[in-house]
């Protein structure tokens, strides 16, 4: 019996590290690491030791004969990853490691005096770089976030159905409490402090605040009621402070979704999937409401390019292939869509779609009965119609969706609300040089520009490409750097100490939660998750997790 790696995947490698046999690829060394959707498990090659379950921090690795009806598909895939590839196994037998004596590339010598990093941010980039310097050397670490709760896009970015996904953050949290952390949630840089004053009280300083803003789609009608980025959206369904539970209406029958890659996948999957279902996930209260109570039965996914080009995994269109009650369809408006699926080979994402109906779709009326997903390429949007609110948006058909023709041969597709899932891209940070035309901020290696002492990492630092173990690598390279520049005498001596840094903070900030306010809010959600019969139910609102850091209960709604 031999394993597999299945949806979850989030290629952090941590089950490379452990495999005895050297089964599972690309390994970090390898050039197709980081550009293949996720990790696999030879099978000529497996041992069935199981060391690759155990250390998977998602719980993505199950025995091929115990996957689930919705994973069975991982066992051929994984298979099918290694037909007619060279992987450096013995042929009918496993290439066992050859362990040699550890090497630490990225600490500092014995004799070096501890140093304090700052790392502003705490989602999967931040504390990657966090857990690198806790291993690897005796560095004293600051954690900082805006929000007064930690996690960033594995709290606020993961779709609330995918809970295997989200344990990601069980591994870091392990760090929030480490001997050598310091917290402050809810301290913004910017507003509540400098980035000078907080290079002033460290020797380095990491900035891993992503990519919070959505892209636009530069169409008339798109600042409309019921036009709303999926930045947004998906803050909204995930309890994000910063959004209000009214920002989305969900009055219509049908969504028209801008977009194809996972984000729209996940949007199109929470709208139309049974409200009672999604409630045993940790979906935010005001949205579960809002979906039981709403009429939404169609998804439209936008693509401007064919089915060949599209932007999603492998494993979120499986994922769609297995909701209750959900049909998926392909609008054949155009030749060349049929033709791209049917043409496509095993590995393209357009043979995904093989099996899904093709239809041209009438968009004169109303969605049919039951609920849908379909997929429109070689279709781009035009305008967002309506005079309050969005009624319909204005698509390009056929080669319109090239961009080449205008709206003349194009249709109206009625619907109450328009997501843009086309992206997201980072903003300047108060204090540190910004590229606007990549959205990030220049650095080498991850030392920024112009700015000893100050560095980047994840999506600021590389832009919004890569799930959560591409984080990991990232953080790898930009630890290496600082700490080369520790070694080389290049940073700049702090002008105080630790314990300024925190009378400075809370001078500029009565609100700020540590890690034991962190630690009562995680009580208080499991409480109202355990009422509810959910696995959690997130505090919405920054009074309500404030009150929680504080144990105050009794301003917790509920």
């Amino acid at each position: 019996m031999t394993y597999a790696i299945t949806q979850t995947c989030c290629s952090d490698a941590t089950c490379v590290s452990v495999c005895p046999v050297n089964c599972i690829h690309p390994t970090p060394e390898e050039p197709d690491f980081g550009r293949t959707e996720m990790l696999y498990i030879d099978p000529r090659s497996c041992i069935d030791c199981g060391a690759c379950a155990d250390a998977c921090p998602v719980e993505a690795v199950f025995p091929v004969d115990s996957l689930p009806a919705a994973q069975r598909e991982y066992g051929p895939l994984n298979a099918a990853y290694f037909a007619d590839r060279e992987t450096g196994q013995e042929p009918g037998g496993p290439n066992f490691h050859v362990w040699g004596e550890p090497a630490f590339t990225r600490s500092l010598p014995s004799d070096f005096a501890p140093i304090r990093v700052a790392v502003v941010g705490t989602g999967p980039a931040g504390m990657y770089a966090a857990e690198d310097l806790l291993l690897h050397t005796g560095a004293e670490v600051t954690l900082i976030d805006r929000l007064p709760v930690a996690g960033g896009l594995i709290r606020y970015g993961v779709a609330p159905d995918h809970l295997a996904t989200k344990k990601a953050g069980d591994t870091f949290a392990r760090f929030h409490t480490h001997p050598r952390v310091r917290m402050h949630l809810g301290l913004e840089v910017g507003r509540d402090v400098s980035a000078q004053e907080l290079a002033a009280h460290h020797d380095a300083v990491v900035y891993a605040v992503g990519a919070p803003a959505g892209r636009r789609l530069g169409i008339p009608g798109e600042d409309l009621p019921g036009s709303v980025c999926a930045t947004t959206f998906v803050s909204w369904y995930n309890a994000h402070p910063e959004v209000a539970a009214d920002a989305v209406q969900l009055s219509g029958e049908r969504v028209v979704v801008v977009g194809n890659g996972n984000v729209a996948l996940d949007a199109a999957r929470i709208l139309v999937s049974d409200p009672g279902a999604l409630a045993e996930g940790d979906i935010a209260r005001h949205a579960l409401e809002a979906l039981r109570a709403g009429s939404v039965r169609e998804v439209v996914l936008l693509g401007r390019r064919g089915p060949e080009d599209a932007a999603y995994t492998r494993s979120e269109v499986l994922a769609l292939g297995h909701l209750a009650g959900v049909e998926l369809v392909v609008d054949d408006h155009d030749p060349r869509i049929g033709a791209a699926i049917d043409a496509a080979g095993p590995g393209d994402r357009a043979a995904l779609l093989r099996g899904v109906a093709r239809t041209a779709v009438d968009w004169s009326g109303p969605p049919p009965a039951g609920r849908r997903i379909v997929f429109r390429f070689h279709s781009a949007p035009v305008e967002a119609l309506g005079e309050d609110a969005v009624r319909a948006v204005r698509v390009t058909d056929g080669a319109d969706g090239e961009g080449g023709g205008a709206a003349a041969n194009g249709r109206e597709i009625p619907a109450g609300l328009l997501l843009r899932a086309v992206g997201r891209r980072g903003l300047p940070v108060p204090g540190l040089p910004f590229d606007e035309t990549t959205g990030t901020v220049p650095h080498e290696g991850g030392r920024v520009t112009g700015l000893p002492g100050a560095y980047v990492v994840g999506w600021i630092k590389r832009g919004p490409s890569g799930g959560i173990g591409a984080n990991r690598t990232c953080a790898a390279e930009t630890v290496g750097t600082l700490l080369d520049d520790a070694v080389n005498g290049a940073l700049p001596a702090p002008a105080y100490g630790a314990k300024a840094f925190r009378r400075l903070a809370r001078s500029r900030n009565r609100r700020i939660v540590d890690a034991r306010g962190l630690a009562e809010i995680e009580r208080a959600e499991l409480a109202l998750g355990r009422r509810d019969g959910r696995p959690r139910v997130k505090l919405a609102t920054v009074p309500e997790l404030v009150a929680a850091a504080r144990g105050s209960r009794r301003r917790i709604p509920g």
